[in-house]
């Protein structure tokens, strides 16, 4: 079974746990909690900008090694 990570803050999902939603479209996107859930589809953050995320921590490492530069 292949692991799935979550579509909001980029973490590793185990198999038999998380949530799974549909949009009208047909996009899955995989949540490892409620937190992200929330997040995503009721407040519509974007992980890019929310400081717990891996998404936030790869764009400051980016910024970081740019700026030495």
């Amino acid at each position: 079974m292949a692991a799935k990570s979550c579509s909001f803050c980029g973490s590793q999902i185990e198999p038999g746990t998380g949530f799974m939603y549909v949009r009208k479209d047909g996009n899955v996107l995989n949540f490892c909690s409620r937190k992200c859930q929330v997040n995503m589809i009721e407040m519509k953050r974007v992980p890019r900008r929310t400081k717990w995320t891996k998404e936030y921590h790869t764009i400051k490492e980016m910024r970081k090694q740019s700026s030495k530069s």
